[in-house]
């Protein structure tokens, strides 16, 4: 026998209510209709067509789903399923009575009262029932052990955000609300007035303080505001000495990571970040959905986003290739506490070694992969010349040739803004890779696929950890340069745009993501410091001038690029000019031997060579080094002496 449980009873309960208003509706409509006077006939159609209507009726409201919400919660929707349920059974009542008495002694005006009726009736109780449960909490916006907050923004997120807040158990109550449409001043959300506009935070601070209800923080309610106005909220606030907090983006919301009520930070993504992406979600499902995805570096930054997002769309496997052992511990960990449904391989590994990289292919028989893995630390570069040329070049030419010769269907490579015109170790090698992958395309059935973005914000060794934790210690920030500027998006919307590339190449294409506007790096350490809730004058910035390998500014493009239309507005695609793969492969050898033998000059001659738009800082190659190699290459048309001719060849 099947067990009773509380909410059934209650659902029981509820069907009883509503079965007893059919019935009380029905007959007090024909007694409106006959103000109380009834024929003497009524009593009789009454006695067979009661019970009818209740089972008519009973049916209706099972067929409109009206069972399955919580009364305590009653609203719009369910308002709309009682009238869909009452008109749809007001229908088969009258088909049934015509087709029994033809309608003959029924008052026609009874089939306009009783749906009106019984909707009032149905309605009612569900009202009745939810002001009860709900009486107590309407006193908690005035409950002055909760912490008084002021809200920005009068629209749908802020009436989710205070309905959510007559909650118990919420630490907040909300004594204003600002908004800069001028037509809500006045009006009332919940009970909760709109008191002004944004601008006007200090008057309404002092008219609250008369009121006894200084609010002790703002809150952005907000979520699909541009970066551009969190700044200027940001700023207002800071005028008046309060702290700033925002309501989780609507994604974090909508895919329940978070709950409304869920506060946090206003970060410094919010102060730069852009409007949202839109992605086209079914392309990138029918790329990933049921296939084999292998991402190198998948411990990193752009990597472990990379697994999330794809994660999101059901691969078949996702398989995790990772050299540092914390980051794929980490990185494996979450994936199967949040999507235990995927199926994943943690694999560590160096890209490098040739041996691991096709065992691991050969074993899971990816389909896709997607190479993240890179060293990218710019001076720290400059300082191991020889171990970032192998581990970007060496890794990624090991990775490119294993997917090509076991029939890889895609190879993704993650560039840098830093190869175009590059002027340090890491701009060069990733130039070089992505050279090399655009050529491999010709060589086998694999689809090479390069994407080129800018700083992200956030990443490891970036330049955004480096603050904080300055800040933290007290200062001071330290910036390169005052006029230094950088191309930033943020982790996810790198991600997302690398995936949503990966859709649209058919092999060979350099794809370049939409980085908007340069941001200066001193007024990035300024807001910063204000969002830490610290004065500039408390914190000090410093310039401590450029750092080994490092530029000004840096480009998305090189002058003889040209951009096309991609088919999304945030990707562009750039086509390179092609190299001769034998001759490339020579060099590519060249400068891995120079390396072996940790021959620093040696490599940065044939790196320069390999890559004409490469200026190092590093201009006292010696002539005994680049004797030693035009010793060790064969005296044919690829000799050095023929480094004038490379520009033609390489883009």
């Amino acid at each position: 026998m099947r067990r009773l449980t509380r909410a059934s009873v209650i659902r029981g309960l509820v069907m009883s209510h509503d079965l007893v208003m059919t019935a009380l509706a029905w007959v007090l409509s024909f007694l409106l209709r006959y103000d109380f006077s009834p024929p003497a006939t009524l009593p009789t159609l009454l006695a067979w067509s009661t019970p009818v209507a209740v089972v008519v009726f009973g049916v209706s409201y099972r067929w409109a789903q009206m069972y399955g919400g919580i009364w305590r919660y009653a609203s719009i929707p369910d308002m709309i399923r009682i009238v869909r349920a009452v008109v749809v059974g007001t229908f088969l009542m009258l088909a049934i009575l015509f087709l029994t008495v033809r309608v003959e002694d029924m008052p026609r005006s009874v089939l306009i009262i009783f749906p009106l009726l019984l909707m009032v009736f149905l309605g009612f109780g569900r009202l009745v029932n939810r002001f009860f449960k709900l009486r107590g909490k309407f006193s908690l916006t005035t409950d002055t052990s909760r912490r008084p907050i002021l809200m920005i923004g009068a629209g749908d997120a802020a009436e989710a955000l205070l309905r959510d807040s007559l909650r118990p158990g919420i630490t907040f109550r909300v004594v204003g609300l600002l908004d800069d449409n001028v037509q809500k001043h006045g009006l009332r959300i919940h009970g909760v007035e709109v008191l002004g506009t944004i601008d006007s935070l200090a008057e309404v601070m002092d008219r609250l303080d008369r009121a006894g209800a200084m609010p002790e923080e703002v809150v952005i309610a907000i979520p699909s505001a541009p970066s551009s106005i969190i700044r200027h909220i940001v700023q207002v606030c800071e005028r008046s000495n309060l702290p700033c907090r925002t309501m989780p983006s609507l994604e974090d919301i909508v895919v329940g990571r978070v709950s409304v009520n869920d506060l946090r930070e206003v970060t410094i993504d919010d102060i730069l970040g852009r409007a949202r992406i839109r992605l086209d979600e079914r392309a990138i499902r029918e790329l990933i959905h049921g296939r084999r995805v292998l991402i190198t570096g998948a411990g990193g930054s752009i990597g472990s986003e990379l697994c999330r997002q794809i994660s999101r769309f059901g691969p078949e496997q996702l398989i995790l290739y990772e050299q540092s052992e914390f980051n794929l511990y980490e990185i494996d960990r979450e994936l199967a506490r949040v999507f235990p449904d995927v199926e994943c391989h943690a694999v560590l590994g160096d890209t490098r070694s040739r041996s691991r990289v096709a065992w691991t292919i050969e074993k899971y028989k990816p389909q896709i992969v997607l190479h993240a893995a890179a060293y990218k630390h710019v001076p720290l570069l400059e300082l191991n010349i020889t171990e970032g040329i192998q581990n970007n070049i060496l890794g990624t030419r090991t990775v490119a040739k294993a997917c090509v010769e076991a029939h890889v269907d895609t190879f993704v490579m993650v560039s840098t803004d830093k190869a175009v015109n590059p002027t340090n170790v890491m701009g060069a090698t990733k130039r070089l890779a992505e050279i090399y992958c655009q050529n491999l395309q010709a060589l086998g059935s694999t689809n090479f696929i390069a994407v080129r973005f800018g700083n992200v914000l956030g990443s490891v060794g970036s330049v955004v950890p480096l603050f904080r934790e300055q800040i933290r210690s007290g200062g001071p920030v330290t910036v390169t340069h005052p006029d230094m500027k950088r191309y930033f998006m943020t982790i996810p919307e790198a991600s997302q745009l690398v995936l949503q590339a990966a859709t649209l190449g058919a092999g060979g294409e350099l794809f370049v993501l939409d980085m908007g506007q340069p941001v200066k790096i001193v007024d990035l350490a300024r807001d910063m410091i204000r969002l830490s809730g610290r004065e500039e004058s408390e914190i000090e910035i410093t310039f401590t001038g450029l750092r080994p390998g490092e530029k000004l500014y840096e480009e998305l493009l090189y002058d003889t690029e040209a951009l096309s239309d991609a088919g999304h507005e945030k990707i562009f695609l750039s086509k390179s000019h092609p190299v001769e793969m034998e001759w490339l492969d020579r060099r590519v050898e060249k400068l891995l031997s120079a390396c072996h033998e940790q021959n620093e000059e040696a490599a940065i001659l044939l790196l320069k060579e390999m890559v004409p738009s490469y200026r190092s800082d590093k201009n006292n190659v010696s002539q005994i080094a680049k004797s030693d190699i035009q010793k060790s290459v064969d005296s044919s048309s690829d000799a050095l002496d023929d480094v004038d001719d490379i520009p033609s060849k390489v883009g």
